[in-house]
C-alpha cells in the first residue's frame, strides 16, 4: 500500500529548526519572537562574545521556557583551534597570481613575498603538491617545498591577504587537538550553565571527541562537526563516537570542491540517520536573509532538500546572529519544512534510506510502531522514556505520525529539540501500565495530537524507570473525558 501523508505536529512539521543568537537576536524580545515563529533549539557560538553575555542568552531562553511551558534545546559549538597568518608590515600585502610565497617562523612582519605561520606543528607535516587554502578559499597556494623552517609556495589563486586571516590544510591531517585552551574555558562554562549540546569543531579523528566527553562529564550531549575532509574518512567511527552530528557545510566546502559538498552531505545524513542519531545541516541555508527579507529560489530549494533527505534538523547562522531579519528568516524556514511535509510523496522519500531495526525488542517495536501508523489511522506515537533512547530508535523509522515524547527529566526532554519529530514534555513520572495509558492520552490531547475518538500507539519498557527495557507496544483510543484530570 502507498505511505500515508504525514500528519503534523503542533508546529506543523517534524523537522527541527535551530538558530544561532547574536547580536541581532540576544534581547528577551526578540528570542521570543524566534521561538514563537519556529525555533526548536538555539545555538550559543563561542567563537564570539563573552561569557557575561551568553550567560544573560542562556538565562533569557531558561525564562522562555517557563513562558511557554516548552523544553527548549541550547547548543553551545565550541570555536575549536584556528590556524592564521602572521601580521604585515602595512596590515596587508597583495600576492601575485602565479608568483611565489613563502610561509615562514620569522616573526617579524610580513610582506607580498612572506608572512609568518605561527604554528610550527605544520612545519615538517606538509609535502610537494599540498594545498594551502588562505582566507576561507580565496587565496589558494600550492606546496613548492617545505622543511622545518618554511614552506615555498606557489600562488594558483593570489590577491590581498591582510593581517590573522585563516588558514585551511585540506590535503593533511594536522596533529592538533579539537580542544584549545580558550575551548576547555567555554566548554566549562557551558556545562556550568546547563546547556544540552555542545558543538565540537575541527573533529579530525573520533579520538577528538574523547577529551571533550570526559570534561564534560555525562552533562550535555556531544555532536562532532563535520567541517574537514579527513574526518570524512572515519566518519562511521565518528557518529559512534557522539550523540549526534552537524554537517558543516561552510568549512567543508572551502577544504573541498564545491560539486563535493552536496553528495558528501546526503551521505553523512545517511550514515548519521542509520545509527539513529540527530543529523544538523548547517551553514548558509538562507545566506541572502542575512540582508534580504526574501530569500533565493535555490536557498529554499536547498533547505527543502535537507527536508526531504530527513535531516533531523536545519540550522541558521548569522541570518538570526547578525542578520537584518532574523524572525523572516525562521518563518520562511518553518514554512518551508511544512509545506515539504506535507508533500504525499515526503514520508516516501525520507524513507528510501532502509533503516533494518537491530535484533532487540527495543528496536523492533520501534520498527512497528511505523508499521501500525501506516496501517491504523493513529494520532500519534506516545513514548515514554527516562533516557530518551527509545525516541530516537522511533524517530529513526520516520514514522508518518508525530512523536508525543513524556519523560521524567527535564534534560533529556532539552535534548529531544534536536531530533527528528520528537514532541518532548517533561512530566511527573508513571509507575504502572494504568497509569501510563492514562498520562498518555491526556497529554496527547493536552498538546494537540488528537481529540476524542482518536487512537494512539503507546511504547513503553515495563518495569517503569529500567533503563533499555522497551518491551510494551499498546494501541488505545482517546475517549471524551481524558482531559479532566491535571498532574504536569
Amino acid at each position: 500500500m502507498a505511505n500515508p501523508a504525514p500528519k503534523l505536529d503542533p508546529r506543523g512539521r517534524k523537522v527541527k529548526i535551530l538558530a544561532t543568537v547574536g547580536p541581532a537576536s540576544r534581547s528577551p524580545e526578540m528570542l521570543a519572537r524566534l521561538f514563537k515563529a519556529g525555533v526548536d533549539a538555539f545555538r550559543v557560538n563561542m567563537s564570539h562574545g563573552e561569557h557575561a553575555d551568553h550567560a544573560q542568552t542562556i538565562e533569557t531562553i531558561r525564562a522562555l521556557e517557563k513562558q511557554f511551558r516548552r523544553p527548549i534545546a541550547i547548543l553551545a559549538d565550541l570555536q575549536g583551534p584556528k590556524l592564521r597568518v602572521g601580521k604585515f608590515k602595512d596590515g596587508q600585502a597583495v600576492i601575485r597570481h602565479s608568483g611565489h610565497f613563502t610561509l615562514d617562523r620569522n616573526p617579524e612582519p610580513g610582506d607580498e613575498t612572506r608572512v609568518e605561520l605561527p604554528h610550527p606543528e605544520l612545519f615538517g607535516l606538509l609535502e610537494k603538491g599540498q594545498r594551502l587554502l588562505i582566507n576561507d578559499g580565496k587565496i589558494r597556494l600550492r606546496v613548492i617545498s617545505a622543511d622545518e623552517e618554511k614552506i615555498h609556495c606557489s600562488a594558483e589563486v593570489g590577491g590581498v591577504i591582510s593581517d590573522r586571516k585563516g588558514v585551511n590544510v585540506p590535503d593533511a591531517e594536522v596533529p592538533i587537538p579539537a580542544l584549545t585552551d580558550k575551548d576547555r574555558k567555554d566548554l566549562a562554562f557551558a556545562v556550568a550553565k546547563g546547556v544540552d549540546w555542545i558543538g565540537l569543531s575541527f573533529v579530525q579523528r573520533p579520538e577528538d571527541l574523547a577529551e571533550a566527553r570526559r570534561l564534560m562529564g555525562g552533562h550535555a550531549s556531544l555532536c562532532a562537526k563535520i567541517e574537514k575532509p579527513n574526518a570524512v574518512s572515519r566518519l562511521a567511527e565518528i557518529i559512534e563516537a557522539s550523540d549526534g552530528i552537524m554537517v558543516a557545510r561552510g568549512d567543508l566546502g572551502v577544504e573541498l570542491e564545491p560539486q563535493e559538498v552536496p553528495p558528501l552531505q546526503k551521505r553523512i545524513v545517511n550514515e548519521t540517520r542509520l545509527k539513529g542519531k540527530p543529523v544538523i545541516v548547517a551553514t548558509q541555508m538562507l545566506e541572502s536573509m542575512i540582508e534580504s527579507p526574501a530569500p533565493t529560489r535555490a536557498e529554499v530549494s536547498d533547505v527543502a532538500n535537507a527536508v526531504y533527505d530527513g535531516a533531523d534538523c536545519v540550522m541558521l547562522s548569522a541570518e538570526t546572529a547578525a542578520g537584518d531579519w532574523p524572525e523572516e528568516a525562521v518563518t520562511i524556514m518553518h514554512k518551508i519544512a511544512r509545506q515539504v511535509e506535507r508533500d504525499e510523496a515526503y514520508i516516501e522519500r525520507v524513507r528510501l534510506l532502509d533503516t533494518p531495526p537491530d535484533s532487540t525488542t527495543a528496536d523492533a517495536l520501534a520498527h512497528a510502531c511505523m508499521t501500525v501508523a501506516d496501517t491504523v489511522p493513529v494520532s500519534a506515537i506516545t513514548v515514554f522514556t527516562g533516557s530518551g533512547s527509545t525516541a530516537r530508535r522511533v524517530a529513526r523509522e520516520r514514522p508518518s505520525v508525530p512523536m508525543l515524547v513524556l519523560t521524567p527529566s527535564m534534560r533529556t526532554a532539552r535534548r529531544l529539540g534536536l531530533l527528528w519529530g520528537a514532541h518532548a514534555v517533561a512530566t511527573k513520572d508513571i509507575g504502572s501500565f494504568e497509569e501510563m495509558i492514562a498520562k498518555g492520552k491526556r497529554m496527547a490531547l493536552r498538546h494537540g495530537f488528537a481529540e476524542a475518538g482518536s487512537k494512539l500507539i503507546a511504547l513503553a519498557g515495563v518495569p517503569f524507570g529500567t533503563p533499555g527495557s522497551t518491551n510494551l507496544l499498546h494501541v488505545v483510543t482517546i475517549s471524551g473525558d481524558e482531559l479532566d484530570k491535571h498532574d504536569d
